[in-house]
Order: C-alpha cells, then sequence, then structure tokens
C-alpha cells in the first residue's frame, strides 16, 4: 500500500491469505468499486482485479493511482443497475468484492458469476444505519438476516450483523466460498 492508497476493509486483510489461495485465472471483480480502495489494495498485492464501476472519473483516478503496477487490472464502466441489461451474464470471476452497495436485483447475477469454489466478501449497511446517519433509503439497507439469507446454502467462512464505533455504522459482512460444483 502507498500512501496515496486509503486503507481497505478490514475484512480485506483478514482473508488476504484465502484469497491468494482461491485467485486463479478469472480474477477479482470490485463491484461497484467507488475509490476502488479494496480493488487497489488486492491489486498491490498482485491479484488480478477487474474494476466496475458507473463512474469513469473514478476509475480513471483508479488507473492513474495504479500505474506503477505490474499485476493485471482492468476498468470496466458499468451500469448494474439498469433494467434493460444483465452485464454480469456470461461472467465468471475467482472472487467478487461488494462492500457499501446494494442492489437486491443483482444478488442471482452476482452468485451466478462466481466460479465454483470461489469466495464471495459483501459488506453493507443495515436498516439501523438509518438511526444513526446515511444511507438511511430502505432501498439500500439490508434486513435483519437479509445477506445471510441468501448465501444460505453456501460455506460461510465469516458472518457478522451489527454495530461497530470505528466508523461508527452498522452493517453486516460475510465471506462465503460457492459450493464446489455449483454452475
Amino acid at each position: 500500500m502507498t500512501k496515496t492508497d486509503p486503507r481497505p476493509a478490514k475484512l480485506l486483510e483478514e482473508f488476504l491469505p484465502l484469497l491468494n489461495n482461491t485467485v486463479k485465472d478469472n480474477g477479482v471483480l470490485d463491484l461497484a468499486c467507488g475509490s476502488g480502495r479494496n480493488g487497489i489494495f488486492l491489486a498491490r498485492h498482485n491479484l488480478p482485479v477487474v474494476f466496475a464501476d458507473i463512474n469513469p472519473a473514478a476509475l480513471k483516478k483508479i488507473s492513474e493511482l495504479l500505474t506503477d503496477l505490474d499485476s493485471a487490472v482492468q476498468f470496466w464502466q458499468v451500469d448494474f443497475e439498469d433494467p434493460q441489461s444483465r452485464p454480469l451474464a456470461g461472467k465468471k470471476f475467482d472472487a467478487i468484492l461488494v462492500f457499501n452497495y446494494l442492489h437486491r436485483p443483482l444478488i442471482p447475477d452476482i452468485k451466478n458469476s462466481l466460479r465454483s469454489g470461489g469466495l464471495l466478501l459483501y459488506e453493507t449497511f443495515t436498516a439501523e444505519q438509518a438511526t444513526i446517519g446515511r444511507p438511511s433509503n430502505p432501498d439500500y439497507l439490508l434486513n435483519a438476516g437479509e445477506l445471510r439469507g441468501w448465501f444460505k446454502d453456501w460455506t460461510v467462512l465469516h458472518d457478522f450483523e451489527g454495530y461497530d464505533h470505528e466508523p461508527q455504522r452498522f452493517y453486516a459482512s460475510l465471506v462465503a466460498r460457492k459450493p464446489a460444483g455449483s454452475i
């Protein structure tokens, strides 16, 4: 990590060894990557990352931050919420990161886009977040047990739902492995 790179999610630091053992030819999708802090962390640890976001300026800034990097990175400007498209259809990744983003109609495609045995790292706000700040729109907030419920048939390696004081937030996080032999 360089001085200009923001700190990645704690979850990534904790599960980096597992990601190193899981990521092969299909790379990591940093879905709705925003500033790219999590994907940047992985790219700087020599993992191939696809940075995907709707904002071309954000993708350009990430690209500029990674000019010194030898590992494989790609940039994908995409609107995951476009009701006329299914951008993940037909794509496969070894791991998918989703942080601070929720678009419920995308969940089946996220599940299908992860290769058999791949890893999902998902962390976002829960409904209780509205009691202390933003986001407060229920469309962007998980209900109790919702994240865990979507992946109940997967091997759950980490599961948390609750409050953190640093930074102050209510959130759920999940690390799960897609069952071997799954499509």
